[in-house]
């Protein structure tokens, strides 16, 4: 049987009026918001600067102090004042301090309780001038919520998970802090699969306004504990800092793949000296590359990280 147009508006309508009376209704999570409607380009740079962008570090109270102490030694700096807070939506109590080096700033925790899950898998924090409009930003490029948006004591965080399984922690503060630019901007050091890369990439640069400053397809594998191989090795720019994708097949010798950030300092030889005065293992001896000088330490408490210097020609360009 055909039905004329007049018949089929009444269907449609004698429907909606079913849908109506029975109480269902339209997700208001198939919606679209503002932002995710945008285009990447269209939609504002939420990043406020790499300097308030952090690295999460999580060491045993015991190690707390000596870990701080250790950092400011290596790269200088200050401290914001040491304090015992609830910073996650479910109870817990965790010692915490800003660490703000010319080279990178740190949060520490030292929990005394349990750590509620997913936290300590979250390597870096992100300040982002709208929380609500950088996570509909990051969910419309590809990223997952993996914890809604919580209270904190000074503002409101959020935890997203980016293709590749890594994860972040956004966060906005009532006040905007405000810390002096840095000296060097840190590498926030990324492992990824060849089968996630390409999608991590997209998500990622659509949603920092990055820039994907190079694309090594053979890059040296002594960069990965691997010298007689090659790998492929990607570095991204945008206003919240610098990422460094390291695209492996997970063959890696100890350390490499447990260090999330790359310090970039002016004296390697100079640091590393100071270092080991203040009780900072070397795991990996000095070793050199194409454009860098670098080597893979351990802090008290075990934060493990890689800290670098230009040579002349890569600091000129």
């Amino acid at each position: 049987m055909i039905l004329n147009r007049k018949a089929l508006e009444f269907i449609v309508l004698a429907a909606l009026v079913v849908f109506s009376a029975s109480g269902l209704s339209i997700s208001q999570s198939t919606v679209p918001t503002a932002s995710a409607t945008q285009t990447p380009e269209a939609r504002p740079d939420m990043a406020i600067g790499p300097q308030y962008d952090t690295t999460h570090v999580y060491v045993a109270p015991e190690d707390f102090d000596r870990f701080v102490a250790s950092l400011i030694a290596t790269f200088g700096g200050t401290t914001t004042k040491q304090g015992v807070f609830d910073v996650t939506p479910t109870p817990s109590s965790t010692i915490s301090q800003l660490v703000l080096t010319p080279a990178g700033t740190v949060s520490v925790f030292g929990f005394k309780t349990p750590i509620p899950y997913p936290f300590g898998a979250e390597r870096t924090g992100y300040l982002v001038t709208d929380l609500d409009a950088a996570i509909s930003a990051a969910r419309s490029d590809g990223a997952d919520m993996i914890v809604a948006p919580f209270n904190d004591p000074i503002g409101k965080d959020a935890v997203i998970q980016w293709p590749g399984g890594v994860n972040m922690q956004l966060y906005w503060h009532t006040t905007q802090p405000s810390y002096k630019p840095l000296a060097s901007v840190p590498e926030n050091r990324v492992y990824v699969s060849a089968d996630r890369v390409t999608a991590f990439v997209q998500s990622f640069v659509a949603f920092c306004h990055g820039r994907v400053m190079s694309d090594d397809e053979h890059a040296p594998g002594v960069e990965i504990g691997r010298p007689t191989d090659t790998y492929r090795r990607i570095r991204i720019q945008s206003n919240f800092g610098k990422v460094t994708i390291l695209v492996t097949d997970g063959h890696l010798p100890y350390p490499y793949g447990h260090e999330m950030t790359g310090y970039e300092v002016s004296n390697l030889a100079a640091t590393l000296s100071k270092a080991q005065a203040a009780g900072v293992k070397v795991l990996v001896p000095s070793y050199k590359t194409d454009d860098r000088a670098a080597v893979m330490v351990q802090f008290p408490g075990g934060y493990i990280t890689e800290i670098h210097s230009f040579n002349k020609q890569s600091a000129a360009r």
